[in-house]
């Protein structure tokens, strides 16, 4: 399956807005490697320190790239619409969204929240409707899955799972 490229439609990257712990790093890298995420980026001191990945199994970070950087605004990647996760007012809920084809997925940590900065540049704020706060991980994953799902052809690899009569 690594032979697979990825249509040019599909883009998606994600922020981390200031990441709490290395276990939330590494399980946001698992995500973005089983969804074709192409490079996840990071603000904050926090997690400068910290680089064993011990919830990524999958090693995604020897294939994809984790970079730390200063402001998420300054590296939106290309063409893509920065959009933020974020339960706030006026937020989208994701089973109405329409994600676009190439997206800056920003997330904020788990103890806190995104900055009036970040979601003023980010062109949508979405948000999964709950009862409760979900970690960061598992908010990762839904969104991304959320993406698949809706998508139009968002999965780079799955024409090889389909069995052939």
């Amino acid at each position: 399956m690594n032979n697979v490229s990825k249509p040019a439609n599909n883009y998606a990257c994600i922020g981390l807005y200031n990441p709490k712990s290395p276990e939330n790093v590494g399980s946001v890298m698992r995500a973005a490697g089983c969804y074709g995420v192409s490079s996840v980026f990071y603000t904050g001191r926090r997690y400068d320190f910290a680089k064993p990945f011990y919830t990524d199994t999958q090693r995604a970070y020897e294939k994809l790239p984790l970079v730390g950087v200063e402001d998420l605004e300054d590296i939106i990647p290309f063409g893509c619409v920065p959009v933020a996760v974020e339960l706030v007012k006026g937020a989208k809920p994701l089973p109405e969204y329409k994600h676009p084809p190439r997206a800056f997925y920003i997330f904020g940590p788990e103890d806190g929240t995104l900055s009036k900065k970040i979601t003023r540049f980010c062109s949508d704020t979405i948000y999964i409707p709950t009862t409760g706060c979900m970690n960061l991980a598992a908010t990762v994953n839904v969104v991304l899955y959320d993406r698949l799902a809706k998508g139009d052809d968002f999965s780079y690899h799955h024409k090889e799972l389909i069995l052939k009569p």
